[in-house]
């Protein structure tokens, strides 16, 4: 299933508009961007070898470990792969709920969830 990129980071964008306003509030400062794949090192980064799946990537300090100290930073990022998702979809619909799951999962590690707490809550 091919979406093409415009209409792939528009699905995103609804995805953001639909989270409830709670979780909205705090992404102030978290940008959400769209790549085709992950690359070697983003993959490495969370354990997985090469040729391995990432749907979503969270890159940033996670909510729970800030401290004081927390200011001026660049904003976190949350990376939604394209490819991936596009692969174990069937069409459009299957391609914006997962777009939606992916997203959810990534936000978690925002707020400091780690796989498993994510696994637990249905948001593997």
């Amino acid at each position: 299933m091919h979406v093409p990129r415009a209409v792939f980071e528009k699905l995103v964008e609804q995805a953001i508009a639909a989270l409830p306003a709670g979780f909205a509030a705090h992404l102030d400062n978290v940008e959400v961007v769209v790549e085709d794949w992950a690359t070697p090192e983003e993959l490495a980064s969370v354990g997985i070898g090469p040729g391995g799946t990432l749907l979503g990537l969270y890159q940033g300090i996670p909510q729970n470990r800030r401290g004081s100290w927390y200011g001026n930073v660049l904003p976190d990022r949350i990376v939604i792969y394209q490819r991936p998702i596009e692969a174990m979809c069937r069409d459009r619909r299957e391609v914006r709920r997962q777009i939606g799951i992916t997203l959810r999962h990534e936000i978690g590690h925002h707020f400091g969830l780690g796989e498993d707490e994510l696994s637990d809550a249905g948001h593997r």
